[in-house]
Formats: C-alpha cells, sequence, structure tokens
C-alpha cells in the first residue's frame, strides 16, 4: 500500500483501475482512461499483459494484439497495429488475420515484418530503430528496445525491436515495449502517457523502471507487460522519488497475473 497520504487513490470498480498521483486532477482523468489532445479525447483500454487499445480522436490504434479475437470485440475495427517485435505476448499471425479486416495498416519492426503473410505485409510498414512515419497525422518513431543486463542479453538484443514514441494531436504517448531502462528512453523528453514493463528477467524490476520514470518524468506511465512484478511497490518508489508522475495500475490481467 501507499503509505504517504499525499497519494491520491482512485478504485474504479467498471474500468478495473487504481490511480495513484499527486494530483487530484490529473488522476482523475487518468482514472478513467482518457486524455484531452488538441484535437479531442485519446482513450486507453488494456486488454491483456502487453496489448491494448489506443482510440484517438482519428485512428483506432491496436497495441501488440495477441489471443482471441473476441477480447476485441468490444472495441472499433483498428485503423493502424503496431508490432514491437516477434516474441508470442507481442506478435500472432492468427490474431492479427482475424483483427486487421481489409484496411487496417501495420507498423512493425523489420524482423516482423519479414514474418508477415504476403496480404498484411502488403500494408505494413517496417520501421528500424531511429526511423520515422505519418499515418493520417500521427506521427510514429520507432524507439530502440533492448536488455543490457549481461544475463539478459539474449531477450531482446539491441537493435531488432521497436518501441514507439507517437505524436497524437499535441500529445506525447511512450510505448516501451521490451527493454530496460535505456539511455534513449531516460533522454526522451515531454512524455504526456508512457507505458512501461517491469518483469524479470525478460524487461526491467520495479527498481529500474522507478529510476527511469524518474529520469524522463512523463506526466502518466501505466506499468503494463509486469505479470507477478508488485505495481503498487512500483507507485511508492515513483512517489518516494519526488516526481510528478501519475501512476495509473489497469486491468492488464483479467484472468490473473502471467509469470
Amino acid at each position: 500500500m501507499i503509505a504517504r497520504r499525499r497519494f491520491l487513490e482512485i478504485v474504479s470498480a467498471s474500468a478495473g483501475l487504481i490511480v495513484l498521483g499527486p494530483f487530484a486532477a490529473a488522476a482523475q482523468d487518468a482514472a478513467q482512461n482518457t486524455f484531452d489532445t488538441d484535437g479531442g479525447q485519446m482513450v486507453v483500454h488494456p486488454v491483456s499483459h502487453a496489448s491494448f487499445v489506443l482510440e484517438t480522436p482519428g485512428l483506432v490504434i491496436y497495441v501488440d494484439p495477441v489471443g482471441e479475437a473476441a477480447a476485441y470485440s468490444q472495441f472499433p475495427a483498428p485503423d493502424l497495429i503496431l508490432l514491437t517485435h516477434e516474441h508470442g505476448d507481442h506478435f500472432s499471425v492468427e490474431t492479427l488475420s482475424a483483427l486487421a479486416g481489409e484496411t487496417a495498416q501495420l507498423v512493425t519492426n523489420p524482423a516482423v515484418h519479414g514474418m508477415l503473410p504476403d496480404g498484411l505485409r502488403s500494408r505494413a510498414t517496417a520501421l528500424a530503430n531511429g526511423e520515422s512515419t505519418e499515418v493520417a497525422g500521427i506521427t510514429i518513431e520507432a524507439i530502440p528496445a533492448y536488455n543490457t543486463t549481461e544475463d539478459r542479453l539474449e531477450f531482446h538484443p539491441q537493435g531488432r525491436d521497436n518501441g514507439y514514441l507517437l505524436g497524437v494531436d499535441g500529445r506525447r504517448v511512450y510505448i516501451a515495449g521490451d527493454t530496460e531502462d535505456i539511455p534513449e528512453m531516460r533522454a526522451l523528453e515531454n512524455i504526456d502517457v508512457a507505458f512501461l514493463p517491469m518483469n524479470l528477467p525478460y524487461t526491467m524490476d520495479i527498481n529500474q523502471a522507478a529510476e527511469a520514470v524518474k529520469a524522463f518524468q512523463p506526466r502518466t506511465v501505466y506499468p503494463y507487460h509486469y505479470g507477478e512484478s508488485d505495481v503498487q511497490e512500483f507507485a511508492s518508489l515513483v512517489e518516494a522519488s519526488g516526481v510528478s508522475t501519475v501512476v495509473v495500475l489497469g486491468n492488464w490481467y483479467p484472468e490473473g497475473p502471467e509469470s
């Protein structure tokens, strides 16, 4: 639990959310998973583990959709699908084929691009680290995502996988993918919403994640891809660091946590 009283805790039974942060107004916005942009509202919908839906004023974006297509039945069809890398909890040809319809565009790292069936590859853009593109007014920059700890290097080698930095109607959204607290993450500025993974041995532990938040200070951060990591303790570490970041604990594991 959070010990310091200046933290606000809001529990939303309908959304399965706990919102922790020092400012009530920001926390209320995050509790609804809704963020104002210059063009209207942006809404975050956690689905499972590393998969989520981002509704923006102009596009519906699916991020790393895997699992049963029925899990997405309550959401609008995707206009854009972002894929960070090839691991099975981020990439499923079967799920993509069920969800992509006839018109959804895809943005992937080069490795995944080469694994797509022809019908999907023909409308997919491959971005290497540092490259960027634009889809219907949303800018997409591929941010590196990799391991730095010696015994984890094989999981996500440097240069292969992507995170993504989105420019959405005046808001900057950072989707880290599977990574540790790399220099490229710490150097980010003016991030409105960030999604950070924290499960060992594949990504960061909660201490690394909290140190990363202290370094680049997103306005709001969602722990995701966390399995059995103690995200309440992560929120405590962020609060203790003195930054004003709002921590949102969404319902990423409706069927129970993954290890």
